[in-house]
């Protein structure tokens, strides 16, 4: 990417744009994004840079007016595949806070991770963290009624006084200049999430109506939603799409916002805002060769963990789409977890003891979705989904399938589903292996072809 490519983006305040780079002008001090809405800075007043924390290293404020915290993400699994592009997705999605455990989970050394992640990014692991979770803490400032502290807490300071220093210091702001009116608290919490256009919003709502498993989800014309678990905390959240303005609207009720961000970061996953879409499809046209015609926008519909993934998965072997659905429902309805009004999906420890005599299976697979439940029970920090196959009943597509779902993996071509296998049959030839790191991509296209 050159100047002159982002200089026509910017001038054209193209959306598609949005997130993958910022635009810092030197007469204001002010850093934007390229859909700022703003009077167009003279090119010669202008700096570009691929990521925000950059512009703020290079001294720039952020526009109060476009909010570059507000700017979709730019997926770690873009471009050239790195060790320390993988670790700044980590970090993007608050999995790992301490350098040796990352360094560790990427099988590297802390010193190594250290070193690469400043080559490729310009700036430290730990400041990269912090300006990440100052970032997280003007969104909820600028657009929640959260008391200040609460937002601290929700951004991963252990104090305050910790926040405002790390504030000023990473954005060149202090946190007290955004919020100058006191705002009436709400227990719901309301997000904007930007994404890329084109995004499909109908075929997403006729995938997951599909598969809609109520009370715990529900769906409207122009809106997804559900319950959810994450790290001891309970909520449940609906998103809006707003079409005209490329974002959702997303209301938040949870129990505890020490969690919110993992909360929000996967939100921002099940719904696949931060893909950059256009350069998926682009990728995805020149691999299949005129095969079949791509229906534009098309997201990856996620479920909310690997966990559930994989029990659906196992529920739905060898099985339509339809059947899968009862069986989802039924055990929702005889195992859910009940607060209140809602209704949340069973957690591996409910399940680990569980005989499911209520379903009229073969006995091998209510075993499989006992181990299933036992194995994640025992190892909840395991992401590695390989090792699932050790598990008597658990087999390549039901592991492919959380991979696909539960984690958002890209590239997961799902080559021995029934689905993929009919849509196959009515394209011309093409080799799908071309289409990586975008194949989960491709796999949505082909089951897309059979609507």
């Amino acid at each position: 990417m050159n100047n002159q490519y982002w200089q026509k983006a910017r001038q054209s305040r193209d959306a598609r744009f949005d997130g993958l780079f910022y635009v810092a002008v030197k007469s204001t001090g002010i850093y934007c994004r390229p859909i700022c809405p703003a009077p167009t800075a003279h090119e010669k007043n202008v700096l570009y840079y691929q990521y925000a924390h950059n512009a703020a290293q290079a001294g720039f404020r952020p526009c109060i007016r476009c909010r570059p915290d507000s700017a979709p993400g730019s997926a770690a699994w873009l471009g050239v595949k790195t060790t320390a592009l993988r670790a700044k997705q980590l970090i993007d999605l608050g999995e790992d806070d301490n350098c040796e455990i990352l360094a560790t989970r990427l099988g590297i050394t802390s010193r190594y991770l250290r070193r690469i992640f400043n080559q490729h990014f310009g700036v430290s692991i730990t400041q990269y963290r912090l300006f990440n979770q100052c970032q997280f803490a003007k969104k909820l400032i600028q657009e929640t009624t959260l008391p200040i502290t609460d937002i601290a807490f929700a951004a991963g300071f252990k104090s305050v006084r910790r926040f405002n220093d790390a504030f000023l210091q990473q954005l060149h702001l202090a946190p007290s200049t955004l919020r100058k009116t006191k705002k009436e608290s709400s227990p719901v919490i309301i997000l904007t999430f930007p994404f890329r256009p084109p995004y499909n919003w109908q075929a997403l709502h006729s995938f997951l109506s599909k598969r809609l498993i109520s009370p715990m989800e529900w769906i409207t014309p122009n809106s997804y939603g559900r319950t959810f678990k994450l790290n001891g905390a309970v909520g449940h959240f609906n998103a809006h799409f707003k079409a005209k303005n490329n974002h959702f609207k997303v209301e938040i009720v949870i129990d505890n916002t020490e969690h919110l961000h993992k909360v929000i970061n996967n939100i921002r996953r099940v719904l696949d805002v931060d893909a950059d879409i256009n350069h998926i499809e682009t990728h995805l046209k020149g691999s299949i060769n005129g095969a079949f015609n791509l229906s534009e926008g098309l997201r990856l519909p996620g479920i909310w963990s690997s966990f559930e993934a994989g029990i659906r998965a196992v529920l739905g072997q060898q099985v339509s789409v339809a059947a899968a659905h009862t069986l989802v429902t039924k055990l929702v309805a005889e195992r859910g977890d009940q607060h209140a009004d809602k209704i949340y999906f069973p957690q591996p420890e409910d399940l680990a003891t569980c005989d499911f005599e209520f379903f009229k299976m073969p006995q091998s697979r209510k075993n499989a979705l006992k181990n299933l439940s036992k194995y994640c029970a025992d190892n909840p920090e395991n992401s590695l989904l390989d090792n699932w196959l050790e598990i008597k009943g658990i087999g390549p597509w039901t592991v492919n399938y959380a991979k696909l779902r539960g984690q958002s993996n890209p590239d997961i071509l799902l080559a021995g589903d029934l689905g993929v296998k009919k849509a196959l049959v009515n394209t011309q030839q093409f080799n799908p292996e071309l289409s990586a790191p975008f194949r989960s991509y491709l796999t949505f296209q082909l089951w897309q072809q059979l609507s």
